[in-house]
């Protein structure tokens, strides 16, 4: 009897159909051996017809076996699939614990709802630092709803503006990539459901917290340096920048609904006054002579200047912040302090108090209020960070925050002495 390998050496030199395609082809070829090796008392004639009548029957046995897929019992092809349908499971969940994390109250916070505010406590240590953005940091803003104040918002010049859990893990929970330029602003409106952001590209987007969906977009055709929502109507908000006007925008019907002019080159900030009456901008309109148009009141409705004799120094305003509770705003000058101003015709300056002590060197240094407005606080150029007494004006502590400028500090309206501070390449700490 011939050898199973000869046998398939022969074969596939002679019939190239014959060679082996699956696993059952070499039961074929032993089965042809023992074919041969039975019809050699026959005629040789005869013993050819068997074998090519053997050979079609064998070729459709060959096929067959090809193409005949293996039985898996129902268990099996469950338990198969499975895993996919785990693997699915876990990613809707893990969308929904983003969610969730966005719109439950957090268990730092929790202890200090519906706390009467005493005295202000000022932090001392850092309890977290983060590397946030590949650019600059621009603002920093705690949820302004209380039971979701654990959400910081950061804006950057990387072109994305982001969500951070800011009092417990420090994590990033959302990334919004709504815009194509640098985003010079960005801050919550009053719902925390929704972020109102201004960019680089000409446009403000209106986008929601959650799925970090864009819900409005409106194109101004300049740089948007900053953005305000009215008080009264957060659907309707301003835009300034690199132009010589500031919008109002009603984001619900993106239709752009009043245009305030003046001569300037640049809109640094922009603030409403008297539940959205009224508004303040700060330009860059600062001659050798005169600060005249440098800060400029507005009528909402009727777009009229109601004065633009309110700064008198030779110094542009970057940044404008209102007292929350008294009826007076605060302006960051370039002058390094932070003069402040009646918000109430005619808008007269302070001269009595002057915080002094920061500098600010041509960066965009913010400043703020702690939630019952006894504490101002802001950065600095030198990266330190500054705490002021608002009735005396006196310094009450500095940190050292930063290796480079500090642009913005903001104080935590819920938790006592957690503060947020950010700095010109892209760090934020949190500090406790």
């Amino acid at each position: 009897m011939a050898s199973l390998v000869d046998y398939e050496d022969s074969d596939s030199e002679t019939d190239p159909d014959l060679q082996p395609v699956s696993a059952a082809a070499p039961l074929y070829h032993e089965k042809a051996n023992i074919m041969s090796s039975s019809s050699s008392s026959s005629s040789g004639v005869s013993a050819a017809q068997r074998l090519c009548g053997s050979s079609s029957s064998m070729k459709r046995v060959q096929l067959q076996a090809a193409v005949v897929r293996p039985y898996v019992s129902k268990r099996q092809r469950l338990s198969s699939v499975e895993p996919t349908a785990v693997q699915t499971g876990e990613a809707a969940s893990s969308v929904s614990a983003g969610c969730r994390v966005l719109s439950e109250v957090s268990e730092r916070v929790r202890p200090f709802l519906g706390r009467k505010h005493g005295g202000v406590e000022l932090p001392r240590r850092m309890q977290c630092r983060i590397q946030a953005h590949q650019g600059p940091v621009n603002t920093l803003q705690w949820s302004p709803v209380d039971h979701l104040s654990h959400l910081l918002l950061s804006a950057s010049m990387d072109k994305t503006f982001k969500v951070w859990d800011g009092v417990g893990s420090g994590q990033c929970l959302q990334t919004y990539s709504v815009h194509r330029g640098s985003v010079r602003d960005a801050c919550w409106l009053p719902c925390g459901r929704r972020l109102l952001s201004g960019s680089f590209d000409g446009s403000a987007a209106l986008t929601d917290v959650e799925t970090g969906k864009m819900i409005a977009q409106m194109e101004n055709g300049f740089k948007v340096c900053c953005v305000a929502p009215r008080p009264s109507d957060p659907d309707v908000f301003l835009c300034g920048g690199f132009s010589s006007e500031v919008r109002a925008w009603d984001a619900r019907c993106r239709k752009m609904l009043r245009v305030y002019k003046a001569a300037v080159q640049q809109t640094l900030d922009v603030l409403f006054l008297s539940d959205g009456r009224e508004f303040i901008s700060s330009t860059d309109a600062v001659s050798r002579d005169s600060a005249d148009r440098t800060l400029i009141a507005w009528d909402f409705e009727t777009t009229a200047k109601l004065s633009n004799q309110i700064f008198h120094e030779r110094y542009s305003c970057p940044c404008l912040a209102s007292h929350p509770l008294e009826n007076s705003f605060v302006a960051q000058t370039n002058g390094s302090y932070i003069a402040l101003f009646s918000a109430q015709r005619p808008y007269r300056i302070n001269k009595r108090r002057r915080y002094e002590g920061h500098k600010v060197e041509g960066f965009a240094v913010h400043c703020g209020f702690s939630a019952d407005g006894s504490v101002l606080v802001c950065g600095s150029s030198t990266g330190s960070v500054h705490f002021y007494d608002f009735q005396s004006s006196r310094t009450l502590n500095t940190l050292h925050a930063h290796q480079h400028a500090c642009v913005c500090a903001t104080l935590h309206p819920v938790v006592p002495a957690v503060t947020a501070t950010c700095d010109w390449t892209g760090e934020i700490k949190i500090w406790s």
